[in-house]
């Protein structure tokens, strides 16, 4: 068994804690730590603390939370999709157009609904 086999991995490895450990270190050694009450509060969509932690939330969070799941997921697969257009000709492209419609009328539904509306 060779080791320099091993070299591509070892320095990704190192690569990676360099990249991801160094910057926190620095930050914290050269940052300003200049705490305040609003600094440090604990915040949740958006809005104060409440001191009941089982208190009711809107389902709208939730529907909003889930649209942009869905409209996110929606372009992490055209992305792909759009690198590779060339190879995968038209049937590519239909299927494509196909996703895109059923997610468009998916969108026409919840507008039509009101889900969108924030009243």
């Amino acid at each position: 068994m060779h080791l320099e086999n091993y070299f591509p991995v070892l320095m990704f490895i190192v690569v990676g804690l360099f990249v991801g450990v160094v910057p926190q270190v620095l930050g914290k050694l050269l940052g300003a730590n200049k705490p305040d009450p609003q600094k440090t509060s604990p915040y949740e969509c958006g809005f104060e603390a409440f001191e009941d932690a089982r208190m009711k939330f809107d389902v709208r969070f939730y529907l909003v939370a889930i649209l942009f799941i869905l409209f996110d997921i929606e372009v992490a697969f055209l992305v792909p999709w759009a690198l590779a257009l060339d190879e995968i000709g038209t049937v590519g492209f239909a299927a494509a157009m196909i996703f895109l419609g059923i997610l468009t009328i998916g969108l026409a539904f919840e507008w039509k609904k009101g889900a969108l509306d924030w009243d």
